[in-house]
Formats: C-alpha cells, structure tokens, sequence
C-alpha cells in the first residue's frame, strides 16, 4: 500500500473537482500505476467472472461497470498526456504500455467463462425486469464480447489476442512516426524576399514559432501544423517554397526516416485476418456492421452521390484559378501546391475577401466566448474560469461548468496553441467520463487544438475555419458535459462512430448566426463589430472552393474504405494502392488528398476511424437536416427544439439506436438533399 500511497495517479485527489494533480504526476510514476490498476482490473473482473451465484444483471453487468476505476483513470491521464503534451519519456511508455492494455483487454473480451454469464443475461434480458437503459447495456455488451470473439474456439480466440496486441503496437509507432516528421519539420524564411506575399499575421506566427523553438528574434519558421502551412500555402508568392512546405506535409510517414509503409502492410493484413476470422468478408464489413450504415454499399453509395457533383465543381474552379494564374503570366498548370494560393486570390476577385479582413474579427478569446454563449442560450450552461485547477502546460485554460440552477455540470479545459509536444490536429478527450452509477459524477473534457500562438501582448487571430473548428471541437466537448447516464460505457461519445459527429459538426452552424457574429466578430484594435456588409460578403463566400474541400475530403474517405475492403492488395504497396485507387475515382491532379495514407492517423494510430473517415459526411447528413429543425422552427435558439436536441442528443450517449435517438429528435431520417444544398453542389 506504500506504493499506492505515493504515487499520485494512485492516490485520492484532493484537488478541485478531483482533477489530475499534473505538477506531482511524473512519466516514471505511470509504469507502477499501470501495473497496479492493471492487476485490480483483472482481480475484479476474475471475481465476477468465478461468482458461484448465477448471473444477473447486477451481479455481472453492473459489476462490470464498477470495475477498473484505477486503471480508467491512469490511462485517462495518460494518453490524453501522450496526445498533447507528450515527450520522449511518455513516448517510450506508451510503447510499451500498449501491447500490455491490449493483452488486457483480450484476457476479459476473449474469456468464455465470463461471456457464459454475459449471454445468458442477454438471452434474459427481456423478461428480467430491466429497465430500457439496462436492456440497451446488456445488448451493447454482448455485442462487444461478441466482436471480440468470445464465441469462438480457443484456437482462434488466442490469435485474435495475438492480433490485438500486435495491433496495438503499430498504431502506437504509426501515430510516433508521424509526430517525429511533423515536429522533425521547419522551413526556414531567411530575409524580405522568402516573406513575399506573407500578410502580418502569418509573418508574426512565424516569428512566433521560430522563437519557441529557441532561434532568437528575426528568424521565422513554418511549421506542418495546420495553422501555420495552410495560410503559408495561401499568402506565400514564392512557388518553391510553396511546393517545398507542401511536400513536407503532404510525405510525413512516406519515404523519410520515420517511414510508414511497413506499418500500414502489417496492420491491413492482420485487419482483414480478424475480420475473417470473426466471419467477415472484409474488415470494412466488420468496422460498418457497427454502424448506422451498416455496410460498405451504403457507405460507397453516399460518397459517390458526392463525388460526381464535387468532381464536376472542383474543376470549374481550377478553370477559374488556370484563367488566374495565366493572367498573371505563370504558364504552369495549377499544381497542389497552388492551389490555395490562387483560390485566396479568386476569392478576393470573386467575394472582396482578404483573409487579412477577415482574422481581426476573429479573436481566439471572443470566439471561446461566442461557443460559451451559444451553450448557454441552447442548454443554459454558464462557464466560469478558474485558475485554481491543475492544468499540465500554461498555455492550458480552465473552466468550472454549471447549469442553469447553478449546479455542477462538470470541468472544461482549453489547450488551443500548437507546440512540438503536441501531435497535430484538433480533438476532444476527457479525463474522466460522466455517470450516474452509485454516485453523480461529472466528467472532465478537453478540447486540443493546435492554432498558432500571438506574438507577446498581441491578442491570437484565428481564421474563418479556425472559428469552425473550435466550435466544432466545443460540440463534442458538449457531448461530454452535457451527458446524463446511469452507466459510463453508455456515456457521453461512446456512441456509434458515424453519429459521434453529429454533436460536433451541428454545433458549427451557430457560429455563423449573425446575431453571434455582431457580438463577438469585433476587431481586435479597432473593438468595432464586423460590418453587415462584411458578414454578407463572408455568407456569400460559404461555398466558394467547395468542390476542392469535398474533393480532398472524399478522396480520403474513398481510399480509406477501398483499402480495408481489399486489404491484401493494399497490403502488398500501400503507397501503389493510394495511387490506384486515386486514379480509379478520377481524382484530380491539382489535388491531393486531405490525409494521405502514410500520415492518416485517424485511420492507422487505432481504429476510431478506420473504414469509418466517411463518418464526418455521414453525420454531416444529419447535421444539414438537424439545424434545418432550428431554421423550420424561426429562431435558431427555439427552446422546445433545443430541448429535444438536448434530451436525444447532447445528453442522451447511446442510450438508444442512433436511428432511433434522430427519429426522436426529427421524428424522420434525413436525406443527402439537405447535404449537397449546404455545400452548393445540388
């Protein structure tokens, strides 16, 4: 018990709201913690599993839930560390770590004994007096045991351990080979002349970033960071240095000395080897079997319904940018690394918008607060700071969130600025998930961003799609802390992949109701509102280069589905493949994909997205249709439709199907109709 006594993540937490004491937590307290919450986990679940009563769903399903609260917090801690503030301590961890949870999990999902208890509860479940939360519970845990492969001899069980582990370990070196290119990355501007184009913002970023990586004053750096590439590729006139920072990007994991092609060949093959052996034809089978789309036809059908029309839309607009560019006497064919730089051109031509016009509107802190506010006009939540929580950078904010009567709702943490500890991207997380088992517990989440930071005592400027993106990222956060379970596997997010953005990409549509723009788009010197002109100039602006956004998009979520459902000839040149399946879609050359392959790590750092990167298009379905409800309803904060929203939605988790949790939101399923509307594609 000495052990336990010492070490932080073992020990009670007595800080606010019982969040991670991060100043006493070190990486060399992590390996005992694990092995201690470990070995707990597995002494709970072996002592349901060997009860000599028979099963009920109190004794076993219930207990299940009870179970592994040491080990759920350990890992919380951790990984959300790993993905945003990691170093080489960390790294090395959770090299070794994966492989461990991994045998750990198999030992439970794979245990017949226990599946034994399981399924006679599910045989029961019906006449057992549940309620329909606990129904939906036992069925969801079945599911999974049978996924897992519970059912099946003990031949094939021990490979599919194999399997898992093995899993494990090439999504952890996939998502550190990545990292290790994109912080491996700078691309030095030396004097006026690589600074050609650059507006002040973008300048000021730069010389941001080459002082945090020591450089000193009057050096500037662009790094592979989202933030700091795009608006390089979107300002810069210099043409090598664009191709230059583009293929830095678009080749992270392909051909450098953190190569990732091995990584992919190995994963697919075992993908598809767990899949057969679970009596799949694919893996993308076995991925969508889960799903509300349920199989790789439906999913091919949506995206082909969008790619014709994006395809036809994108090349319009390389006409428009070729016409551009030779009326500025460049007689190249537009090439990836151009594209941005002449659609920001189009778009000022087309549109009046200069995206040094549009930033100042769009202050990191005021856009936090327009997020903040549109919760509170939909579901009455009030956020206030405080800087007594433990956070584990600086640059960390933190907000105590409650509801309308004032109680707790839960904790919110902000980690917004890029830096080398950080893998690229945005993403929510939580530190702990809500559920109102024995006791209420209320969640901590996360929402990571990776923006670039302001130069000192300048406030930090984000783009038009920044905005989006944070609140797109505060959707899921709501997800999280609005949720209102009995049980944690039903909690918050734990829903199925292509409904999980539905929260997040729905909650971007408040952003550009113009009652939020006139209050919080105010310029940063100036403290004036955005004209309405502006705003108007900006609405009409929404789908200019739309066919280039769902090009790259689609591009992505085609390869991503056509690897996994032939996963032996992706297997045997992943790299090939990508090339093969691009050219079989009619991809346009002047664009590449949003993630290519060797850097996809929403679909080989684990498997939250693989065979499901369609997922965003999916929910984004049900998105067009559900603020349709709000714009049906005359006012896009109506309380009757915000409280269905809340009730099925936001608070719901995966209470119900998701069909079922729209039908009760909607009272129907939407059409892809809506959908291409949004995007001008109709």
């Amino acid at each position: 018990m000495q052990d336990v006594a010492a070490n932080p993540l073992l020990a009670d937490w007595d800080t606010p709201f019982a969040a991670p004491p991060f100043a006493k937590i070190a990486p060399e307290h992590f390996p005992p913690a694990f092995e201690i919450a470990l070995a707990e986990h597995r002494g709970e679940v072996d002592a349901i599993r060997d009860q000599a009563v028979d099963p009920d769903f109190d004794n076993t399903i219930a207990a299940m839930e009870r179970a592994g609260e040491r080990l759920k917090r350990t890992a919380g801690v951790f990984f959300n560390l790993s993905g945003a503030h990691t170093n080489p301590e960390i790294q090395k961890i959770e090299r070794e770590i994966a492989p461990k949870l991994s045998r750990h999990s198999s030992a439970i999902y794979l245990d017949p004994k226990l599946f034994a208890r399981i399924a006679a509860i599910f045989e029961a479940r019906e006449s057992a007096g549940l309620t329909p939360e606990q129904i939906r519970l036992v069925e969801r845990y079945h599911l999974g045991f049978t996924r897992a492969g519970a059912h099946l001899g003990e031949a094939e069980r021990a490979r599919l351990a194999e399997i898992a582990q093995r899993l494990a370990e090439l999504g952890t070196a996939f998502s550190q080979n990545v990292l290790a290119d994109e912080s491996g990355f700078t691309l030095m501007l030396e004097g006026a002349a690589d600074l050609a184009g650059l507006p002040d913002f973008v300048i000021r970023a730069a010389a941001r970033a080459a002082r945090d990586r020591g450089l000193g004053e009057g050096r500037y750096v662009i790094t592979l960071a989202r933030s700091s590439i795009e608006p390089f590729l979107q300002f810069s006139s210099r043409r090598d240095l664009r191709e230059k920072a583009f293929r830095g990007w678009t080749m992270r994991g392909d051909g450098t000395a953190h190569d990732n092609a091995a990584i992919m060949s190995e994963t697919l093959r075992l993908r598809d080897e767990r899949a057969k052996l679970l009596g799949y034809a694919d893996y993308a089978a076995y991925k969508l079997d889960d799903t509300m789309a349920k199989t790789p036809e439906a999913v091919a059908d949506l995206l082909s319904r969008v790619w014709q029309p994006a395809v036809a839309r994108a090349d319009a607009e390389r006409e428009a940018l070729a016409a551009l560019a030779r009326a500025e006497g460049a007689n190249d064919a537009i090439a990836p690394w151009d594209w941005r730089y002449y659609a920001e051109k189009e778009r000022q031509r087309a549109h009046a918008l200069e995206e040094a016009e549009i930033k100042p509107y769009f202050q990191l802190d005021n856009i936090i607060q327009a997020a903040f506010h549109v919760a509170q006009r939909l579901f009455g939540l009030q956020f206030t700071p405080r800087d007594d929580v433990p956070v584990y950078h600086p640059d960390i904010r933190a907000w105590e969130v409650r509801d309308a009567d004032g109680a707790h709702m839960g904790l919110f943490y902000g980690d917004y600025f890029a830096r080398a500890s950080k893998r690229s991207g945005a993403w929510a997380s939580s530190y702990r998930g809500q559920r109102n088992l024995d006791e209420r517990v209320r969640p901590i989440i996360v929402n990571v961003m990776n923006f670039s930071a302001p130069a000192e005592g300048e406030p930090a400027l984000l783009s038009f799609d920044d905005a989006r993106t944070l609140f797109h990222e505060f959707g899921h956060a709501l997800h999280g802390l609005l949720s209102d379970v009995t049980y944690p596997s039903l909690a918050g997010t734990n829903v199925s992949r292509d409904f999980v953005e539905l929260p997040s990409q729905l909650y971007e549509h408040w952003l550009e109701v113009p009652e939020i723009l006139e209050r919080f788009a105010v310029h940063a010197r100036t403290g004036k509102p955005m004209p309405a002109e502006l705003r108007d100039r900006l609405a009409a602006a929404r789908n200019f280069n739309q066919g280039f956004a769902t090009v790259e998009y689609c591009a992505s979520a085609l390869v991503d589905l056509d690897m996994h459902a032939n996963a032996a000839d992706a297997a045997a040149d992943p790299i090939a493949f990508e090339r093969a399946a691009l050219a079989r879609i009619g991809m346009p050359d002047a664009i590449e994909m949003r993630h290519r392959s060797p850097h996809f790590q929403h679909i080989f750092a684990g498997e939250g997205y693989s065979a499901g990167y369609y997922s965003y298009l999916w929910s984004e379905v049900l998105d067009a249709d559900a603020f349709a409800a709000f714009t049906e309803a005359g006012d896009p904060f109506d309380p009757q439709v915000a409280r269905r929203l809340h009730d099925f939605i936001y608070a719901a988790g995966n209470l119900r199907d998701p069909e079922d949790a729209y039908r009760g939101f909607r009272d129907r399923l939407p059409d892809v109709g809506p959908l291409l509307e949004k995007r001008g594609l109709a």
